[in-house]
């Protein structure tokens, strides 16, 4: 049954509570009244109550009852006697509170954490499905050709709308954890989904966003964003509690409070949860997302936990049910997409010890067998039965495998997701790189590709070739890659690449044979992008993985670099000490040993090619030491060049996101304008990262720097408080960068360029600028507006700027 629950002035109650007559099946209104329920058992009547008004009691004439109106009248009595807990409720003299600050008192007393070690059985489920079906949808273009899918549609219990099951994963694994050690290892013993076994990328994508969490934390961290939790110590700024009931569960005596948001545009939740009276431990949790909450492309987001006791005091999760409402609108009647994630827990052990080498050895070896169980596996790993909607899942996207409108639907989203199109072991990409411009080669066409055959390939061969129309050139790359050794994921390399670059775009050097910046071809610039190279690299590269996301690498590479127009940039050095013999082209070997290690990375895929699915969500240190090699296949120079850099996001709860990334380096040794560190700028309309804004491209050139970028995003919290902002979802960011370096007397005395650029290094003060930037415009674009702090007196500076950038973000 679904409805709307009305006071006396006809004005909707939020958070009334709607329970089955002689149940705990039940639920609570939201902001505009709203309320769905529903339950296997029949029942014949439905209690309605909230403090400060007379319990209604419905009687049900009929299984399915949708869109009633129920109107509480006020108790004139109970106002008298009791303080009405509609809208803000006191911080003082509140028994719901009192309670709360037990369970603070209590948290870390409960759970796995309360042992030294641990070990227990998981069960995870994840499903999604299309929801709001109807005639419409049904006969649209895009469902051409399966309408028979429609057969399957069915009711949800949350919200009350039609759905039709589309995907669902299963994986059953065994999870161990250290609390001394601080240590946890989830080792995973099988996996199955429907139709779609091969794409890891996409069920690690999903599992992501539905990154475990506790409620117990002062944040929960979900879709990258930190909602307040009813738990939390802050949460008595952020929420009204009541306390509303109290009886046995399980012979356990419990209390029952009821909590919504005290603003609107937070990210909060609205629901209930049951709290032990001694150990102070929860018992059950439902949440729900607040519908004014700042967040994109979720409609809704449903939450209920559930614990069990051990030994008379322990409290331990044994069910977690996650459910989200995607949609491009927030309206009540959008269509969208429901992903459902239900982790079962069970058969817990404590104390058992584990050694250190243990949690740090790898277990990322790919075993077929773990993704190809038989049924007997599932039927007796299964922590949970599968429903009938559920089993039909596996069936239908067999079938829908087979039709040719689902295979394009599947062809597009792929595109969109990968930036690559499929075809039998070959795919064409990236895409969006078949169209450039540049000021030397005009405009750019490109094609390539790679070979794929599945996502644990032990090795991939991958190419371009690309024109310009005005330099009359056709350019290309090519490069391999094999893998040794699964286990230590020892990688061979190899590749060429003759290109055409701006190389003044990245601080810390890569010589990544495919690679090539955004700011190479854009056609959007404010300024003409002729300081481009013309280059020739080859490499051969050794890496490995001797420790779980720590990543070795040996490289040797060779490569020439001259000015692709040396009449509008020149990249000549002096060959002599008397500065009277130049040459334009240089020849440089070098070897070097890259460490990096990223804490916290999750990856998917065994092969040659790793697929990252938490993206930004990590920290990431990088040391580099490079040799140049001089008179090794003509080297012309001879230096040594240490690099480092360190990136870190941190999520600050509902302050919104800090990410800072600092960069540092030194040449030892005189080396000319191509091999030095041009500090980056971006002379395009486009926000790129790491970059400074209003730098043109060789403005700064080092051999000596060190850079900061800081940004932090306070995703909306400023502007939820300003009435006429309030409903726009607008999100204000702040970005500071600075960058200080120096040129020695060496490498200067090497510059034999006559035309551009002139070698200068921000050695007086620290270069910085500043940047204010609305994001979630559309909630697809971001705007920066940018300002120059210093260094205003070189030649053609820029002291304010606008640059923009689409993403998709929650």
């Amino acid at each position: 049954m679904s409805g709307y629950v009305f006071d006396d002035a006809d004005e909707p109650v939020a958070f009334a509570n709607v329970v089955f007559e002689n149940s705990s099946v039940g639920t609570i209104t939201d902001e505009n009244g709203k309320f769905y329920l529903e339950a296997d058992e029949k029942y014949t009547a439905v209690v309605v109550s909230f403090m400060g008004f007379k319990t209604y009691t419905l009687t049900l004439n009929k299984p399915s009852t949708y869109d009633i109106k129920i109107k509480l009248t006020t108790d004139e009595e109970a106002l008298s006697e009791v303080i009405v807990y509609s809208g803000k409720t006191s911080k003082k003299n509140n028994p719901a509170i009192d309670i709360l600050r037990k369970i603070w008192e209590n948290k870390r007393d409960n759970g796995v954490k309360k042992f030294k070690q641990y070990q227990f059985d998981k069960y995870e489920k994840l499903q999604f499905d299309l929801n709001t079906i109807d005639s419409s949808l049904i006969k649209s273009r895009l469902f051409k050709g399966m309408e028979f899918i429609f057969e399957q549609a069915d009711t949800n219990k949350v919200t009350g709308k039609t759905y039709l099951p589309i995907f669902i994963n299963e994986s059953v694994s065994k999870v161990y954890g250290d609390n001394i050690l601080d240590k946890e290892k989830e080792i995973l013993k099988g996996n199955k989904n429907s139709g779609f076994s091969n794409n890891q990328g996409l069920v690690a994508f999903i599992k992501d966003l539905y990154a475990e969490y506790s409620v117990y934390d002062n944040y929960i961290k979900i879709f990258d964003k930190s909602f307040v939790s009813p738990l939390s110590k802050t949460g008595i700024d952020n929420y009204n509690y009541v306390l509303s009931d109290s009886t046995y569960i399980e012979d356990r005596w419990c209390y029952k409070i009821v909590y919504y948001p005290r603003r609107k545009n937070e990210l909060t939740f609205k629901g209930d949860f049951w709290v032990n009276d001694t150990t102070w431990a929860i018992k059950q949790i439902e949440m729900t997302m607040s519908k004014s909450a700042n967040i994109n492309w979720v409609k809704d987001i449903y939450i209920e936990q559930e614990f069990d006791v051990l030994n008379d005091s322990i409290f331990l999760i044994t069910r977690d049910y996650f459910m989200t409402d995607f949609t491009f609108r927030k309206k009540e009647d959008s269509r969208g997409v429901y992903g459902k994630r239900t982790t079962l827990y069970d058969h817990y052990q404590f104390d058992k010890i584990k050694e250190k080498e243990f949690y740090d050895r790898q277990t990322n070896p790919y075993k077929d067998q773990v993704f190809d169980r038989d049924s007997t596996f599932w039927a007796n790993n299964r922590l949970e039965e599968l429903n009938k909607d559920e089993k039909e899942i596996y069936t239908l996207v067999d079938t829908l495998k087979t039709v040719n409108a689902f295979k394009q639907v599947y062809d597009v989203a792929t595109v969109l997701t990968t930036n690559y199109y499929e075809f039998d072991g070959w795919d064409y990409g990236p895409v969006f790189s078949t169209l450039g411009y540049n000021d030397i080669e005009g405009v750019r066409l490109r094609v390539g590709g790679r070979t794929y055959f599945g996502q644990n390939d032990p090795w991939r061969i991958q190419g371009f070739t690309a024109y310009g129309f005005n330099d009359d050139k056709f350019k290309y790359g090519v490069s391999g890659k094999i893998m040794l050794d699964r286990k230590s994921r020892l990688i061979l390399s190899a590749g060429n690449r003759r290109d055409v670059e701006q190389l003044g775009a990245s601080l810390t050097s890569s010589n990544d044979v495919l690679g090539r910046s955004l700011v190479s071809s854009s056609p959007l610039t404010v300024a003409s992008n002729n300081t481009l190279t013309n280059i020739n690299l080859s490499s051969l590269a050794l890496e490995a993985e001797p420790f779980f996301n720590f990543k070795l690498r040996l490289e040797g590479t060779y490569r020439t670099l001259a000015g692709a127009d040396t009449d509008l940039f020149s990249l000549a050095f002096y060959t002599d000490d008397e500065r009277t013999q130049t040459q334009e082209q240089t020849t440089q070997s070098e070897l070097s040993l890259t460490a990096n290690y990223t804490p916290n990375k999750k990856a998917t895929g065994y092969g040659v090619e790793r697929y990252i699915v938490n993206n930004g969500k990590y920290p990431e240190f990088m040391l580099k030491y490079t040799k140049g090699l001089k008179g090794v296949i003509d080297s012309d120079f001879n230096y040594d060049r240490l690099q480092l850099l360190y990136k870190q996001p941190i999520l600050l709860g509902g302050f919104g996101k800090f990410t800072s990334t600092l960069e540092a380096g030194k040449t030892f040794g005189g080396v000319p304008l191509s091999l030095l560190n041009v500090v980056p700028g971006n002379q395009t309309l486009f926000s790129i990262q790491g970059t400074f804004p209003l730098l043109n491209f060789y403005e700064f050139v080092t051999d000596e720097y060190v850079s900061l970028h800081m940004e932090h995003n306070f995703n909306g919290r400023l502007f939820s408080r300003i009435p006429l902002l309030r409903d726009l979802d607008l999100r204000e960011i702040v970005t500071l960068r600075g960058v200080y370096g120096q040129l020695s007397d060496e490498s200067m005395l090497l510059n034999a360029s006559t035309t551009n650029p002139v070698l200068f290094a921000p050695d007086r003060n620290i270069y910085y600028s500043y940047s204010v930037g609305i994001g979630n415009i559309f909630r697809v674009f971001r705007l920066d507006f940018h300002f120059r702090g210093n260094y205003f007196d070189i030649s053609d500076s820029r002291n304010f700027g606008i640059t923009g950038a689409f993403g998709f973000y929650f």
